[in-house]
C-alpha cells in the first residue's frame, strides 16, 4: 500500500536525521573521549535500553530465537567491523574523505544486492545513485587519494553495504527492537579489546552527553526505525535514502557555526534529487514474470 510504502520511507529519513544532525556533537566529543570507549558507552547504554524488550525473545526457545541469536550477533560483527576500520581510516585521511568514501556503501550495496536476489535495480534507482553520489562528492568537497585510510574506508562502506543488505533480508523476520539489541550488544561487546588498550581518553561532560544521547536517540531509536523501513524498502533504496545523513549533518554544522559554500550547497541539493528520483519516479508495469521487480521480499512479520 502506498501509505505503507511512504510510512517506511519516512522511517529511514528520521532514522538518517538522527544519525546527520548529532555529527557535530560526536565531532566535538571525540575530541575528548576515544572513538572505541566513545562506541562503548555508546551502544552498552543501547544495549540496556532495549534489553528489556530483548530479553523475553531470547529466554524463549525455539527457532525464531536461534534465527534472532544468529542473525543479530551477525549483523552486529559486521556493523563493528565497519566501525571500527571507519575509526581507523580517520588516523590517516581527512573527515571530508572519510565521509565521501563512506556514503559510496550506496554504490556498493546495489552490486551486491543484484548479487544476491539475480535481480537489477530499476533505472530511476540507478539514476538516483548516481546523482547522489556526485552530489555527496560535492557536499563533502574530498580529495581522494589512494592510501592507507582510503583503503580502510573503502573497506567501511563495504561492510555497511553488506550490513544494508544482511539486516533487509531479515527485517521482515524479526523484531526490529529485539533484532536491533542483538546488533548494538554485540558492537559494545566488541569495542571492549579496543577500548582497554587506547583507554578512555577525558570524560568531559561533552563526551558523557554525546555518549548518552547518541545511544538513545542513534542506536537505540535510529536502528530500529531503519530495520522498520527495511521491512518495506529495497536495500538499494533504502541505502539511497539513509545518503540524506550527511545533508542533515550539513544543516547541523551550519547551526554549530559551519558556512556551507555554492559547491557543499549544490552537493546537498543533488543528494535530495537523488532520492526523489529514486522514490517518486513513476513506476512502469511490472513484467508478468515478474523480472525487474523490486520489492521486499514477502515473509511472515514479528511485532
Amino acid at each position: 500500500m502506498r501509505s505503507t510504502r511512504f510510512a517506511a520511507e519516512a522511517s529511514l529519513v528520521c532514522a538518517a536525521l538522527l544519525y546527520g544532525v548529532t555529527f557535530p556533537l560526536v565531532h566535538d566529543a571525540l575530541a575528548d573521549i576515544t572513538p572505541f570507549a566513545y562506541l562503548l558507552g555508546r551502544f552498552g547504554i543501547a544495549t540496556l535500553v532495549l534489553l528489556p524488550v530483548a530479553l523475553p525473545a531470547l529466554r524463549t526457545p525455539g527457532v525464531e530465537r536461534r534465527m534472532l541469536v544468529r542473525a543479530g550477533l551477525t549483523a552486529g560483527v559486521i556493523l563493528f567491523g565497519g566501525y571500527a576500520t571507519q575509526t581507523i581510516g580517520l588516523q590517516y585521511t581527512s573527515p571530508s574523505t572519510s565521509a565521501f568514501i563512506t556514503g559510496l556503501y550506496v554504490v556498493i550495496t546495489p552490486v551486491i544486492e543484484a548479487v544476491v536476489s539475480r535481480r537489477l535495480p530499476r533505472a530511476p534507482v540507478l539514476a538516483g545513485i548516481v546523482i547522489a553520489t556526485a552530489g555527496l562528492y560535492l557536499l563533502t568537497g574530498a580529495d581522494v587519494r589512494l592510501g592507507r585510510g582510503e583503503l580502510f574506508t573503502l573497506a567501511c562502506a563495504v561492510l555497511f553495504a553488506f550490513h544494508i543488505v544482511y539486516v533487509g533480508a531479515y527485517a521482515n523476520r524479526l523484531s526490529p527492537t529485539q533484532f536491533t539489541a542483538l546488533q548494538i550488544g554485540a558492537v559494545a561487546l566488541l569495542s571492549v579489546a579496543p577500548t582497554a588498550e587506547q583507554g578512555v581518553g577525558t570524560l568531559s561532560a561533552l563526551a558523557v552527553f554525546a555518549v548518552v544521547f547518541t545511544g538513545v536517540a542513534c542506536s537505540a531509536l535510529a536502528l530500529p526505525l531503519q530495520l522498520w523501513g527495511q521491512r518495506r524498502i529495497p536495500a538499494t533504496r533504502a541505502a539511497l535514502i539513509l545518503l540524506a545523513e550527511p545533508v542533515f549533518a550539513g544543516v547541523a554544522g551550519y547551526v554549530d557555526g559551519e558556512r556551507l559554500g555554492p559547491g557543499r550547497l549544490v552537493g546537498a541539493v543533488a543528494i535530495l534529487l537523488g532520492i526523489v528520483v529514486s522514490e517518486f519516479w513513476p513506476r512502469g508495469p511490472v513484467p508478468e514474470d515478474g523480472a525487474g521487480r523490486d520489492k521486499v521480499q514477502p515473509s511472515q512479520e514479528v511485532t
